[in-house]
């Protein structure tokens, strides 16, 4: 079992900076593959970033390589997204995702993880 709270959403204008947080109970953290996800409205929901469970791998899509990063702290059973540069087109709500007994990969398919946290929401104004 993993249960997952994310925070540390808000509202920021364009070329700003949030970090975002994840804390996550149960065993089978350290051996799940994580990852970020984003919502607009009206969109369907889409891969942000994602980690290995061990942290040795990493996976980005086009729209924020370069602006955000994914990271994990195994003893703490936290995983953090730094967000830069933050554009308008960013604005989603963020959701914590968990894939356990995952491989060494990260699959970025919203389908594949099967704990899911309840989301921040994240503005960027114009």
């Amino acid at each position: 079992q993993v249960q997952l709270v994310e925070s540390g959403g808000g509202l920021v204008q364009a070329g700003g900076s949030l970090r975002l947080s994840c804390a996550a109970s149960g065993r089978t953290f350290s051996s799940s593959a994580m990852g970020w996800f984003r919502q607009a409205p009206g969109k369907e929901r889409e891969f942000a970033a994602g980690i290995s469970r061990s942290g040795a791998n990493t996976n980005y899509p086009d729209s924020v390589k370069g602006r955000f990063t994914i990271s994990r702290d195994n003893a703490k059973n936290m995983v953090y997204l730094q967000m830069n540069s933050l554009k308008p087109e960013d604005t989603a709500v963020y959701y914590c995702a968990a894939v356990p007994w995952s491989s060494s990969g990260v699959p970025r398919a919203p389908s594949t993880y099967t704990y899911w946290g309840q989301g921040t929401q994240v503005s960027v104004s114009s």
